[in-house]
C-alpha cells in the first residue's frame, strides 16, 4: 500500500453556493482534520472491516477515514470508487430516494463520486470513528451542526476536487481522496476504533435462508442477491468492475425525523436518528440472523445482540441499509 507523507493541518474555512439534491443551494467547506493522540497501540485488523493487515503495513494510516457522500440515483451513474470502499452506508434523503456514505481508510481511490452534499443524519453516521467527510456542501442548518460536532469536511474548492466536465452539473463533481486536505496534511498515526463488533462466520447463530433482499426506503429499493460467496446489488449505479463487493449487508431499522428545512423541490429534509436503539437483520453466507443494535449518543460505538448475547459481523467488506422503522420495508427470501 502507497504510504503518504503528509504536512501540519491548518484551519481553512470557506463557503460556496452549491447544488444539492434536488438542486438545493449549499454552503462547501473545509475544516481541519482533529488531532488523533500518538502512541496509541497499532492494531493488524483494519477498523472498518476487521480484515487482517497484509506484509508490514499497519493499521494505522497516516490520515484519518474519510467518508465521501456519493449520489444513488440513475443520474449519477455510473458512480466511480465503490469498489475502492471499505464500507459503505446507504441513508434516506428526501423524497424517499437515498445517498450513500462510502468509507475509505485502507485505500484512497484517486476518483470518487459524483460528490453530493452532507445530511444532519451524518453526524451518527461518521462520528463513531472520527472521520472526515468530502462533499459538495450542505444546506446551512446542516453546516452548524456538522461544525458542532466538531466534524472536518472539505467541499469544491478544496484540493482534490474537480468538475468533470463530460457530466451534467451537479452530478459532475469528484474528488481524489489522495490529494484532498486530510490526506495531504500531517495527522499523528492512530488506528480509529473498530466501527463494528467485528467476528468470525462460525461464530455466528444459525439464521434463515435468505437469499435475497430488498431494502425498501420509500422512493427507492435496493435489491441484493447472495451469489458467488458475496452479496451482489442488483440495481447498483456503479461502474462496471468498480461494484462494491459486499460479503455481509447489515440492516438496521432507525427512528426517522425531520431536519427542520425543506429542499427547493419543496420537500421536507429527513433526519436519521442514529443513536438509540432498534432491530437488526445481518444477512451473511446466505442467511439472516436477527437481532437488535444499540448506539449510546451519536458518537457512541455500535453494538450488536441476540436474545443469546453479543452478536458479532463477520470479518469483511459491510454495506449497511439504514431503512426507516416506520416508512421503510425490508423483504428476503
Amino acid at each position: 500500500m502507497r504510504r503518504l507523507r503528509l504536512f501540519p493541518a491548518v484551519l481553512v474555512a470557506a463557503s460556496l453556493v452549491l447544488a444539492g439534491c434536488g438542486g438545493d443551494e449549499e454552503q462547501s467547506g473545509e475544516n481541519s482534520p482533529q488531532e488523533v493522540a500518538e502512541g496509541s497501540t497499532l492494531d493488524s485488523t483494519w477498523p472498518l472491516t476487521g480484515l487482517p493487515v497484509e506484509g508490514d503495513d499497519s493499521a494505522a494510516q497516516t490520515h484519518p477515514v474519510l467518508v465521501t457522500k456519493i449520489d444513488n440515483t440513475a443520474s449519477s451513474s455510473p458512480q466511480v470508487g465503490l469498489g475502492s470502499a471499505d464500507m459503505v452506508v446507504e441513508e434516506l434523503v428526501e423524497g424517499g430516494m437515498t445517498r450513500l456514505a462510502a468509507f475509505y481508510y485502507s485505500e484512497l481511490p484517486k476518483v470518487a463520486g459524483p460528490v453530493r452534499s452532507m445530511r444532519a443524519s451524518d453526524v451518527g453516521i461518521v462520528s463513531p470513528v472520527k472521520a472526515a467527510v468530502v462533499t459538495s456542501g450542505a444546506a446551512a442548518q446542516t453546516i452548524a451542526r456538522i461544525q458542532q460536532a466538531k466534524i472536518p469536511f472539505y467541499g469544491e474548492g478544496a484540493e482534490g476536487t474537480y468538475r468533470d466536465d463530460s457530466r451534467s452539473a451537479p452530478y459532475n463533481l469528484f474528488a481524489n481522496l489522495t490529494e484532498v486536505p486530510p490526506a495531504t496534511r500531517d495527522h499523528a498515526e492512530s488506528r480509529p476504533d473498530d466501527y463494528l463488533p467485528w467476528g468470525e462466520a462460525k461464530d455466528l447463530p444459525k439464521g434463515v435462508k435468505a437469499q435475497t433482499l430488498a431494502a425498501n426506503f420509500g422512493n427507492h429499493t435496493t435489491n441484493w442477491k447472495f451469489e458467488g460467496g458475496h452479496y451482489t446489488n442488483l440495481n447498483s449505479f456503479a461502474a462496471q468492475g468498480d461494484e462494491f463487493a459486499a460479503d455481509s449487508v447489515l440492516v438496521l431499522r432507525v427512528q426517522v425525523g425531520l431536519a427542520g428545512y425543506r429542499d427547493p423541490a419543496g420537500y421536507p429534509v429527513p433526519e436519521t436518528k442514529f443513536e438509540g436503539k432498534g432491530e437488526a437483520m445481518l444477512f451473511h453466507d446466505g442467511q439472516m440472523v436477527k437481532g437488535t443494535w444499540s448506539k449510546k449518543g451519536l458518537e457512541g460505538p455500535l453494538t450488536l445482540s441476540t436474545k443469546k448475547g453479543e452478536l458479532t459481523v463477520p470479518a469483511g467488506h459491510t454495506w449497511i441499509e439504514l431503512v426507516p422503522a416506520k416508512d421503510g420495508q425490508v423483504t428476503f427470501k
